[in-house]
């Protein structure tokens, strides 16, 4: 951290003159660009006492290593050196925009020689005239899609173009009349250009003038018995009238305006432009600025008219520009603006009437787009940072919890047990590090956990017992332990210290280790663990904790009914208010970790369900099985077969057939068919081919679970 005295520049050294002035780290890398009336004036506010300046300000002052000016001649000059600047060093302490989509716009490419309408994004062309932004390009889309039945305009692309000039045919929208193909010659690149420029005007909201001469038109073709001409008229004028439907009315006919709302906290600012040409919305966008500097409403505002007419020209630029507040000074910024148009541009704050009512629609807009910026919180990472602070808070942690792993079991009324682990590290999903647990039951048990009842509690000591012992064994085998220490693993239940995708047993403590010697799978222990319930499975997975003597870990658990959180040993839960980020984040924790069980349960489920007996013949991949019931045609066929037969298919030695000829036998055939109606027992109705195997299918496939049990999965 540098201190500002070490590069504070001498008083006189700084002109009392408009500028620029740029600070630079001790990398060189400008970090912040700024303009001032007077550059003597702004520079000695950011050379002041430590303790008096704001907080980002302090920041920005103490990363710099330096500062350097350029001197300009007027306020105007610095407005655009400033723009320049910006755009071209991204200084890290300036107003940042977030979420700035490349909003699409309709353009018409009016510097070639036969216009197109295309949907364009990113930066603008020279001669190609714009229309919008929109929200989607579907919406340019329904509108050219109206308009080209009066404008048939070229829409096709360089290629199409020149193939339907080389063949003489054009293509589809010419035969139905939505272009009027000036590839083949059916008019010459003058009657296309002025189509063009017919387009353009009414996109530019000249519609009224436009109307009317088609209706002029329309009659004149009446009274001279031109009927069918009359009639493609008016369908003409209807559909014009339909696309103008899709821009409503809000401001009088000749009104060209751009309207802009800034809605702010402390920490970011939602900018929302409204875009009204001839009267009606044509186009709206919204941005979101991480406020980086001590900014105030008048100063985004600036900023927000450099990031929109900074690269533009013409009538681009509209005649007026309503905004919530005004620069200071706002002079510059008027006269910039009007340089930029050609011819003035009014600056101003509605105050009264249909332009304020507007106003407080657009303000709405950017209240609203706000609100939504704040609900995506994992991109986030000053409300990521107040999430964990306020989980560390609340659970009396020591620091906050940068790594947490969540829990969940999964079943089916007791079947296919299984258990899921998610984890967040700062706040964000890691899911390489995500696992999957095969519920296995107590050691010594005879009897599956399913075959107990629903035993959520159990399942869950286990799975923690099963993580924590692979935890320790990483630590044992990286040396983390001291010589002689022993790894103080008890004897708690839990199986095999699997964790494997697919629920194998985890082998040897020298195979949870890379190639390179990378620590695998389960070497990084979380900060806090959270598991899927209530007092119950808080113990549980503390208990599991206790037995392997593991202290440093924290647990809690966030039960479903009313969202409280439960710490081990306390009688009363936890109570997060309901806008706290920290109850936030443990929800889409807890959230994540149940998607992820349930997927796991069902995939399993489908799987055990179209098991066939084949599936049990060690050595037979999916392409041999699939090439026997091709051969035989069913699996009661293949049972009858003899090995010399089964050797008879592609693929099959004479030791697999009679590995495959001992596992049918061994196997009960499936029981026969009942004609539900008559109560008829169907003897010769043959066993169906296995079905292809949830393994194949890239989602969960249905089980032919009654939709009631479905409803019973936890």
């Amino acid at each position: 951290m540098a201190d500002p005295s070490s590069y504070r520049p001498k008083p006189g050294d700084v002109p009392d003159s408009p500028g620029v002035y740029r600070f630079r780290d001790e990398y060189r890398r400008v970090i912040y660009v700024g303009k001032a009336k007077s550059l003597r004036q702004r520079l000695a506010n950011y050379f002041q006492d430590l303790a008096n300046l704001h907080p980002r300000t302090r920041s920005m002052v103490t990363t710099a290593a330096s500062v350097e000016w350029t001197v300009v001649s007027t306020e105007v000059e610095a407005l655009q050196l400033e723009y320049s600047w910006i755009k071209e060093y991204d200084p890290r302490f300036n107003v940042k925009y977030r979420d700035d989509k490349s909003y699409p716009y309709l353009a018409v490419t009016m510097n070639e020689e036969f216009p197109r309408v295309q949907v364009m994004r990113g930066h603008k062309k020279k001669g190609v005239r714009y229309f919008g932004p929109y929200g989607h390009a579907w919406a340019i889309r329904d509108t050219v899609d109206l308009l080209l039945r009066v404008f048939p305009v070229r829409t096709c692309s360089a290629g199409v173009f020149k193939n339907a000039a080389r063949t003489g045919r054009p293509c589809l929208l010419g035969y139905i009349g939505k272009c009027s193909a000036p590839c083949v010659g059916r008019v010459s690149a003058e009657e296309h250009r002025e189509l063009a420029e017919d387009f353009s005007d009414f996109m530019a909201g000249r519609t009224g003038t436009y109307l009317r001469r088609l209706e002029k038109q329309m009659t004149e073709a009446a009274e001279e018995m031109e009927y069918e001409r009359a009639a493609r008229l008016r369908d003409d004028i209807e559909a014009l009238k339909k696309a103008m439907e899709k821009n409503a009315v809000v401001l009088a006919d000749a009104t060209d305006a751009d309207l802009i709302a800034v809605a702010e906290d402390e920490l970011e600012a939602a900018v929302q432009i409204f875009h009204v040409r001839g009267g009606r919305v044509r186009g709206q966008r919204g941005w979101v600025t991480d406020k980086v500097e001590d900014v105030t409403t008048g100063a985004l505002v600036e900023h927000a008219l450099q990031q929109l007419y900074g690269e533009e020209s013409g009538d681009a630029v509209p005649k007026e520009v309503l905004v919530p507040a005004l620069p200071d000074p706002v002079e510059p910024v008027q006269e910039w603006l009007a340089e930029r148009r050609g011819s003035n541009v009014s600056l101003r704050i509605p105050q009264r009437g249909d332009k304020k009512a507007l106003m407080e629609t657009v303000q709405r807009n950017a209240q609203q787009g706000l609100v939504l910026h704040k609900t995506k919180r994992a991109s986030d990472l000053t409300t990521r940072s107040r999430a964990l602070e306020e989980i560390a808070e609340a659970l009396d942690l020591d620091s906050a919890p940068l790594r947490i792993e969540c829990y969940d079991i999964s079943h089916l009324q007791g079947d296919d047990v299984v258990a899921s682990m998610v984890v967040f590290e700062d706040g964000l999903q890691r899911k390489s590090e995500y696992r999957r647990f095969q519920i296995k039951g107590r050691a010594g048990d005879t009897q599956l956990w399913h075959g107990e009842g629903q035993d959520d509690v159990r399942s869950m000591h286990e799975v923690i017992t099963r993580r924590f012992r692979r935890y320790l064994a990483e630590k044992e085998k990286t040396g983390e332990w001291a010589d002689g220490e022993d790894v103080p693993v008890n004897g708690s239940p839990g199986g095999s210290l699997d964790g494997s995708l697919d629920g194998s047993p985890g082998g040897p403590v020298g195979a949870l280790t890379e190639d390179d010697g990378r620590p695998k799978r389960f070497a990084y222990p979380p900060q806090l663990v959270v598991v899927d319930g209530g007092q119950p499975q808080v113990a549980a997975a503390q208990r599991a904790l206790d037995e392997l003597g593991i202290d440093d870990i924290a647990v809690c658990g966030l039960a479903k009914r009313l969202e409280e959180v439960w710490l081990p040993g306390d009688d009363d839960p936890v109570v997060l208010p309901r806008s706290s980020e920290g109850l936030y984040l443990l929800q889409r924790v807890r959230d994540e970790a149940h998607r992820f069980a349930i997927t796991y349960q069902r995939t399993r489920r489908a799987k055990r369900f179209r098991a066939g007996p084949l599936d049990d013949v060690p050595g037979l991949g999916e392409t041999r099985k699939q090439a026997l019931i091709k051969h035989f045609g069913s699996v009661k066929r293949l049972r009858s077969a003899t090995i010399d037969q089964i050797c008879g298919v592609p693929g099959i030695g004479r030791k697999t057939a009679e590995t495959i000829a001992a596992a049918l036998a061994q196997a009960a055939p499936a029981a026969p068919a009942v004609n539900t109606a008559t109560g008829e027992i169907m003897e010769d109705v043959e066993e169906a081919p296995p079905a292809t195997t949830a393994d194949d299918a890239e989602t969960p496939v249905s089980t032919g679970v009654p939709d009631d049990r479905r409803g019973q999965e936890t």
